[in-house]
């Protein structure tokens, strides 16, 4: 009997003890900065946010009122990239713009996000006549063409850009609200949500302490692939003229293209910037899927 128990040695304690546990997100963000192009990625969209954010601060009267001395002025020291038919500095005019761009991108993503979650996880959990109900309206909004809808709201609610950002979650949420009824209907029926629900744990306490927590992931990737998205249709938006008048990549890109052959610098500009963003963005995203998902781990 006494070979069948071994007593554990002080040194193997001290082996064990060794290990540092890593939460789940912790593993997630050191899978991620293994990955020396999403490291890249990253550091290029944090230079262009902090662009974006600092170069029009430093000189923020070369892009206000109209400065007739400028008016299409050719490149030099002082103006990199030359000035636009109102006078106004290129360059820094350039990088404001990105400001509207990442803020349609980041509360349009945002809000369909909460709101597409929220309405997906009420469909699935409750089933039914609900779900029904629910599924059929988001069919309903879905076989509407996008332009229909952004002229609608456009009309009541004028110009603008929560015009703009209220249009894109509109027609956005629809997506995420499927993914997630996705997930949560392969969730809804583990046994531990049995056994909360047996327990009377409330459906809204399950749902948000049990349900929307395991998927998670699948909800940030689905964020960061729905930024880039909107800010192409918001730069879209504005190309057309159905933009927010307000100085964005997509207003800018729509100027150069009228002067494309005497001023390139104008049109290419902003196209750099919104393509490289855009860019980055989606490569982070993939990224991140592979880092959340459980099957590529080693």
């Amino acid at each position: 009997m006494d070979d069948l128990f071994r007593p554990v040695s002080i040194k193997a304690k001290e082996d064990t003890s060794s290990y540092r546990h890593i939460s789940y997100w912790g593993d997630v963000f050191s899978r991620l900065i293994q990955n020396k192009s999403t490291v890249v990625c990253m550091a290029v969209l944090g230079i262009i946010f902090l662009g974006c954010m600092v170069i029009p601060r430093l000189d923020p009267y070369s892009i206000e009122g109209i400065n007739i001395d400028m008016i299409n002025a050719p490149p030099s020291a002082q103006n990199w990239m030359g000035a636009d038919r109102f006078g106004h500095d290129v360059f820094t005019k350039m990088w404001q713009g990105g400001q509207i761009s990442f803020f349609v991108g980041l509360a349009a993503a945002f809000s369909q996000s909460v709101i597409g979650v929220i309405i997906g996880c009420v469909s699935s959990y409750f089933g039914g006549k609900v779900d029904m109900i629910i599924m059929r309206i988001v069919d309903v909004l879905i076989s509407i063409p996008y332009l229909i809808v952004v002229l609608a709201i456009r009309v009541v609610m004028g110009d603008g850009i929560w015009t703009i950002i209220f249009a894109l979650v509109v027609t956005g949420w629809l997506g995420v609200a499927r993914l997630t009824r996705g997930q949560i209907l392969q969730l809804k029926n583990e046994d531990y949500i049995i056994a909360a629900q047996s327990l009377g744990v409330r459906p809204i306490t399950i749902m948000f302490r049990h349900l929307i927590p395991n998927v998670l992931g699948i909800i940030v990737v689905s964020l960061t692939l729905a930024i880039p998205a909107a800010m192409f249709a918001e730069a879209f938006l504005s190309f057309i003229g159905l933009g927010a008048n307000a100085v964005s990549w997509g207003s800018l890109i729509r100027s150069g293209m009228e002067v494309r052959f005497l001023r390139p610098l104008q049109l290419i500009g902003p196209s750099v910037l919104l393509g490289l963003t855009m860019l980055c963005i989606q490569l982070v995203g993939d990224a991140l899927r592979d880092s959340l998902d459980p099957k590529l781990r080693k």
